[in-house]
């Protein structure tokens, strides 16, 4: 029997796949009361599995019971855009994040309200094009270095691609956003593997474990913790140093403009009369935070393109050909990338298959009516980017990895909100255009001189996290073409 239990009559009739329901106000149907051990067991070890099991089942709108709590899950276009854009305003951030604050702190990933605002008008135009435009070389220089030491692996043992990736990622953040060789501090992708395991561990235990507890997976996090909190505390005295010698780095806009971005937060929170110790330990969760987003999704999204692509060798092979004819033997730069046409094809297409933010959960603040159901104030509401992304009312074969979906030259007539990698609304990634170009610089320049082979019989099996991450890594043997 499913853990989702037997179908029972609910509410209203589920709809169908590609429909929505208008005005009933019903209860979303959903599992019986007696599934609950097996909702339970599934949040803890397989979260993927269950909400694309739940919409398989039940439809597009899902009421999830699991102990205290309810999720209400949608998974409708038309959802998505009434929840994360046309009444925003009633949805703060929810399961998940808002057990991440308990980890994380409040920073623009799990703020609300004024300080969110005022984070979003800080940080937003380090990620205009006019900047973008000059972080190019930077992006193309530490993809250099990747095809590098993935070449010194060539025909040896395999190597963690999903860690190589985490390697490059951190590297790209600290040139082009931090003015910071982040390589010297070589303990940040373990700490925040850490700190996701907390973020998780807190919400399937509803946050009722207290911290102080000496478990094992606790004093993991703590050391994790401390150890953010000292890259974050060393990045804000250098850039102050800097600051106060009129040395400040240029963001990597190549202006020369001093205004980078740990310089533009230290200038945000230097507020007269504010409280010295409060405007340090907000700027330190803030800079903990963009060091999380800034690596995570996109290391994410580059795993699993390298994963797909060994799949199929087809695309393999069309990915190096793209890269030779557009690049020769030269570097990307960022005119190049309406060239790459294809390659970008295929970063859409992994992140619609595996998209890194694979749930966008919220919080009511108010009743509402979503797609004809009703949602009461204070539930937990999930947009999950991963089973929308696979909907068989908006895609054909939807588990099927097909990079010509994403052909500008045949644009295919599906709702705007059906495919939502970067999130939607007013909390839309800020770093999409930066880490789109991030990914079509790596992997044209890996494909044109490396070929990436799993292991036999070892599966990539997706770990939900607060990215979409490989379980257990991703070993693969390298090999020059």
């Amino acid at each position: 029997m499913s853990l989702l239990g037997e179908r029972t009559r609910p509410a209203a009739p589920a709809a169908r796949p590609g429909t929505r329901r208008r005005g009933t106000g019903a209860v979303p149907p959903g599992p019986p009361l007696r599934a609950t051990p097996g909702l339970f067991a599934k949040l803890v070890t397989d979260r993927i599995g269950l909400f694309a099991e739940a919409t398989a089942r039940y439809g597009d709108a899902v009421r999830l019971s699991i102990g205290p709590k309810s999720i209400y899950l949608f998974n409708h276009p038309d959802h998505a855009k009434h929840v994360l854009a046309d009444n925003s305003g009633n949805y703060h951030k929810g399961i998940g994040l808002t057990e991440a604050r308990r980890v994380i702190g409040d920073g623009l990933l799990t703020s609300e309200g004024e300080l969110w605002r005022t984070q979003r008008r800080t940080i937003q135009p380090m990620f205009q094009n006019k900047r973008i435009v000059h972080q190019d070389e930077a992006v193309a220089d530490e993809a250099a270095r990747l095809v590098a030491r993935l070449r010194s692996h060539a025909g040896g043992p395999p190597v963690d691609v999903a860690e190589e990736m985490t390697g490059l990622t951190l590297g790209v953040l600290g040139r082009t956003l931090l003015d910071a060789d982040l390589g010297a501090f070589g303990s940040i992708g373990h700490s925040f593997e850490a700190v996701q395991d907390q973020a998780m561990f807190e919400m399937v235990s509803l946050s009722m474990v207290p911290l102080w507890l000496p478990l094992p997976g606790h004093l993991r996090f703590r050391r994790a913790r401390r150890e953010l909190y000292r890259v974050a505390d060393h990045l804000l005295a250098s850039h102050l140093r800097r600051l106060l010698n009129g040395e400040a780095g240029d963001g990597g806009d190549g202006g020369g403009s001093g205004d980078g971005l740990v310089t533009r937060l230290l200038r945000s929170a230097a507020q007269p009369g504010g409280d010295p110790r409060a405007a340090h330990r907000r700027l330190r969760e803030e800079l903990v935070t963009l060091l999380l987003a800034g690596h995570e999704t996109t290391a994410s999204t580059l795993s699993w393109a390298f994963h797909l692509i060994d799949r199929h060798p087809e695309v393999g092979e069309r990915l190096r050909a793209e890269a030779v004819e557009v690049l020769g033997d030269r570097p990307p730069r960022y005119e190049d990338l309406h060239r790459l046409r294809y390659t970008a094809m295929v970063v859409e297409e992994v992140m619609r298959l595996y998209p890194p933010v694979w749930a966008l959960t919220r919080k009511a603040l108010a009743a509402d009516e979503v797609g004809g159901y009703h949602v009461p104030a204070g539930a937990d509401v999930v947009v999950s980017t991963y089973t929308l992304h696979r909907h068989p009312g908006f895609w054909d074969d939807p588990d099927r990895f097909e990079p010509e979906r994403f052909d500008p030259a045949a644009p295919a007539a599906r709702p705007r909100y059906a495919y939502i990698p970067f999130g939607a609304g007013p909390r839309f990634c800020v770093g999409n255009h930066l880490g789109m170009m991030e990914a079509t610089f790596v992997i044209a320049m890996v494909a044109r001189e490396l070929r990436l082979t799993g292991l036999p019989g070892r599966e990539a099996f997706p770990e939900a996290m607060l990215s979409l991450r490989v379980r257990g890594g991703l070993p693969m043997t390298v090999q020059t073409v």
